[in-house]
């Protein structure tokens, strides 16, 4: 089963998945795609890690997120990655512009032959204005064709505003 949770900031898409996880009463396994840049980017991290129980397995995925869950990804596995949309920002800001390409091609590769259970949880960022600059529409974009893509591929999928799941897709 693959899932992907969407939400704006602070929408609860993290807090549904991780109770999601928790319900399915395998190990679980947090892939966090966060890198602590600044202050504010660690305090939020740390409210994550709080929440999260003990016993679950965290490994931190870089660039490499199609790896790192053909590696973690098990019959009686959870694997929850949160969240897609700093993984695609760490891509987007790489050195290497064939990157980006690479590692999402890689990805959606990936997910089908997965086993377990794998949540996906991303900002949804296009329910808005059109941002300046364009490094910020770029964003957008790209975001925008992962969730088509992975919405293809999931077989659930939720979007989570004011910390209540509406089920787009699946059961």
């Amino acid at each position: 089963m693959r899932e992907l949770i969407l939400g704006g900031v602070r929408s609860g898409k993290s807090r549904l998945a991780e109770q999601h996880a928790a319900a399915s009463g395998l190990e679980v396994v947090y892939v966090a795609t966060a890198q602590v840049l600044d202050e504010e980017m660690r305090l939020r991290i740390a409210q994550h890690q709080l929440r999260r129980p003990a016993h679950w397995r965290v490994v931190e995925a870089g660039y490499n997120l199609a790896q790192v869950l053909q590696q973690q990804a098990q019959p009686q596995r959870c694997v929850l990655v949160d969240c897609l949309t700093l993984w695609l920002t760490q891509l987007l800001c790489a050195e290497d512009a064939s990157l980006l390409r690479r590692e999402v091609d890689g990805l959606l590769a990936a997910l089908p032959g997965l086993s377990g259970q794998i949540i996906l949880v991303s900002n949804e960022t296009n329910m808005g204005v059109v941002p300046l600059g364009e490094l910020s529409r770029r964003y957008c974009d790209e975001a925008g064709r992962l969730h088509q893509q992975l919405g293809g591929v999931c077989e659930r999928v939720i979007l989570t505003v004011a910390g209540l799941p509406l089920v787009v897709k699946g059961d």
